[in-house]
Order: C-alpha cells, then structure tokens, then sequence
C-alpha cells in the first residue's frame, strides 16, 4: 500500500465513521472503484483508532464526568444518578457486539471474504438502513415536543441501541448509522442521539481495533508498511475529529434526511455497477 493510499483511507475512515454511512462500506468500495487492492479487515479496524482518539478527545470531559460521577455514585449507593445510569448503559450496550463479534471471531474465520461483505451485501444494507433511517425521522417528528435530551438518556436506551451496534458487524449498515436509528426511535433527540451514538462506540471500536493490531502484528503487515499504518491513523485522527463536531452541530438544526439520500442513492448505484459488471 502506498503511503498517499493510507491517506486517502484515513480520510475515507475518518469522515465516514461518525457520519451516519458505514465507514466499513466505504473502505471498501472505494479501492474497489479505483482499482486498489482491498486492506482487508485488519487495516480498517486499526485505522479505527484513530478515530477512537479523536472521540475521547473531544468527550474527554463527557467521559470524565462519567466516570468518577459513576465512581462516586457506587460508592454513595445513589444508583439513580445521571452518571450512573449513563455509564452502565455504556457498558450493557457494549455487549451485544463483543459476543456476535467473538462468535464471528470462532465459527467464521474468513469472515474477511464472505458474501456479507460483497458490494451487493452492502449496497443492500446501506438501501435498508437509509429506509429505516427515513421511517424514524418520519415518527419522530409527530413526537417533537416529547423528544428525550442527552441528559435523560436510560440504560434500556444503552441496551436497545447496543443491540442495533450489532448489526454493524455487517459492512454497508453502519455503527453510527443503527445507532442514531435506534436512538430516534426511542424518542431521543438528534443531538442526543448522535452524542450518546458516539459514547457508545468507543468501547466497541477500541476493544476491535486492539484485537486487530494484535493479529496484525502477529501474522504481518502484508502489504501494509509501518509507515502506512501510521500515516493513515493520523489521517483518520483528525477527520474523524472534524467530522464529530459537524455532525454534533448540524444536528442542532437540520435533520438527517440528507443521509437518508445519500445512502439510498449509494446502494442503488453500487447495485447498478455490480449489476453492469463494472465493480466486482
């Protein structure tokens, strides 16, 4: 891999990881465009991380307060506290994805190349994703004045939306995107949402991204050279900032009908070029 290509994905993952797209679907199709060989698994969780660092970066004070208010409440038995419930819906909501990705990880090693993570597999989960997408903007704006903020997020918020986290196992649905799903049909508003989306997947992504450097490591880098890996980590490091304090601001004032374009008109046009015989 080309230093200039480790760039360019970082980029690709940096944008798409927290925008509501599948960060997965687009690290791979994009070198399937351009006719670059695929990273594989492996590159695209590492480069993960960058966007992990970003995340704490920019919650650091969120996490923060989180944590030692959680700490404190335990030790005070004051289990309703808002940092309480917050961080045991983290931890609950993380679940779902370790144990389908651990099951993953034992029964289907070559997970790499199965047919869930062909172009047609995504661009029919990125058209199902965009009408889910669409389905919870369309009720939540009849429940406007009952939308839920940030601060009244509930561990059974963490639990549902953990179990939609799950279904990002499959390229093409996307993390951010099944989360921010969930959220809205819950009754959570965009911000809110999208803010606790974001929480929520820094246990998954590290604990993902760690498992896939250490089999990295283990079995080689392959075609993906030290400096590779670095420069791409940094790239998607400071996109995938930039992207967090867009999305977090757009949403204050837009809605996500957008993204409910932009992913229909994505899988209809992966499905006409795999159809044509022009991406494979």
């Amino acid at each position: 891999m080309e230093y200039w290509q480790a760039f360019v994905l970082g980029i690709v993952q940096g944008l798409t990881e927290f925008l509501p797209i599948s960060s997965t679907a687009h690290l791979k199709v994009l070198p399937a465009i351009l006719g670059w060989k695929d990273a594989g698994l492996s590159f695209d969780a590492v480069i993960q991380l960058g966007s992990i660092v970003a995340v704490v970066g920019y919650f650091w004070k969120d996490l923060r307060n989180i944590t030692l208010g959680s700490i404190q409440a335990a030790r005070s038995q004051n289990y309703k506290s808002q940092e309480f419930k917050l961080a045991t819906a983290i931890v609950l909501g993380t679940f779902p994805i370790l144990f389908v990705g651990l099951l993953i990880k034992i029964f289907v090693p070559d997970y790499d190349k199965s047919p869930l993570r062909s172009l047609t597999a995504i661009a029919i989960a990125s058209i199902v994703m965009s009408s889910l997408l669409a389905l919870a903007e369309i009720l939540g704006r009849r429940e406007d004045k009952d939308k839920r903020h940030f601060q009244r997020v509930r561990v059974i918020d963490g639990i549902l939306m953990g179990l939609a986290q799950a279904m990002a196992i499959i390229p093409g649905v996307s993390r951010s995107g099944s989360t921010l799903t969930a959220g809205l049909f819950l009754g959570l508003d965009r911000v809110a949402a999208t803010r606790f989306s974001f929480l929520l997947g820094i246990p998954a992504i590290t604990i993902g991204g760690l498992v896939e450097l250490i089999s990295i490591i283990k079995k080689g880098f392959g075609d993906v050279s030290m400096g590779a890996l670095a420069i791409g980590l940094l790239s998607s490091v400071i996109f995938s900032y930039l992207a967090i304090a867009w999305l977090l601001k757009f949403f204050q004032t837009h809605t996500t009908w957008i993204f409910v374009g932009y992913r229909l008109i994505f899988g209809a046009l992966l499905l006409t070029g795999v159809g044509l015989g022009w991406l494979k």
